[in-house]
C-alpha cells in the first residue's frame, strides 16, 4: 500500500516538474538578428548587422527557410498571411507587402496592430475570400476577434517562405535570425530566414 502511495506521489511530483519546465520553455524570450552573413565556422554563424558582428550558435535543430518572391495568385482562401498596409478612411487596408506563411507557421503573430512604419498596420490572419474590386483585388482576412478587407494593388510586394538548407548560409547572404539566449549567455538560433534572388528578409 505504501509503495502504491509513493508511486502516486512520484507521478504527481514529476507531472508538476514537467509542467513547470514546459511553461518555462514557452516563456523564453526570443531575439532577432538581421544582417549579412560574414562566415560560418562549424556550428557558429557570424552575422554583420551593420552596427556590430553577432556570433550565433547553430544547433542541429535550427529551422531554415528561404524568403522568395510570390504573386497575387498565391494569396488563396485558407492561406495564412501577414499584411503590411496603409489604412484607408473606408476601413480597408491598402497592402504594401503580403507575406504568405507556410503551414508550419500558421498562427504566428495572429491579429491586427501597428506596423513598424509610421501610419501603417500589420494584420496576420487567414484569407477568407477574394473578389475583384474597382481599385484592385480585395481580400477578406479573418483573425481571432476581427476581420479586415485588404486591397491588393499593382505595387504590392508579395513574398513567401520555402525550405532552405545550410548551404545557403554563405558569406554575403542576407538573413533574419530568431534565437534565444542560453543559460550560458550565448545566442542560439531557432529559426533562420535567408533572402533568395535579391529578397532581403526583415
Amino acid at each position: 500500500m505504501r509503495d502504491a502511495s509513493f508511486l502516486r506521489l512520484a507521478i504527481v511530483l514529476f507531472a508538476g516538474v514537467l509542467a513547470s519546465a514546459m511553461a518555462g520553455a514557452q516563456s523564453v524570450p526570443t531575439t532577432r538578428v538581421v544582417g549579412t552573413v560574414e562566415r560560418v565556422d562549424g556550428t557558429t554563424l557570424v552575422v554583420n548587422t551593420g552596427q556590430s558582428q553577432r556570433t550565433i550558435g547553430l544547433p542541429s535543430t535550427v529551422t531554415l527557410f528561404a524568403m522568395v518572391k510570390a504573386g497575387a495568385a498565391d494569396v488563396r482562401p485558407g492561406s495564412f498571411v501577414g499584411v503590411g498596409a496603409t489604412p484607408q478612411a473606408d476601413d480597408t487596408q491598402h497592402a504594401i507587402r503580403v507575406m504568405i506563411f507556410p503551414e508550419s507557421m500558421r498562427g504566428l503573430g495572429e491579429g491586427h496592430r501597428p506596423w513598424d512604419r509610421p501610419g501603417t498596420t500589420m494584420t496576420n490572419a487567414t484569407v477568407d475570400n477574394a473578389v475583384t474590386g474597382v481599385d484592385g483585388q480585395v481580400v477578406t482576412v479573418r483573425y481571432k476577434g476581427g476581420e479586415k478587407k485588404i486591397v491588393l494593388r499593382p505595387e504590392t510586394v508579395f513574398l513567401t517562405y520555402v525550405a532552405a538548407d545550410r548551404g545557403e548560409l554563405k558569406p554575403g547572404a542576407r538573413v533574419a535570425v530568431t534565437g534565444v539566449v542560453t543559460s550560458g549567455g550565448a545566442l542560439e538560433a531557432r529559426r533562420i530566414v535567408v533572402g533568395r534572388d535579391g529578397v532581403i528578409p526583415t
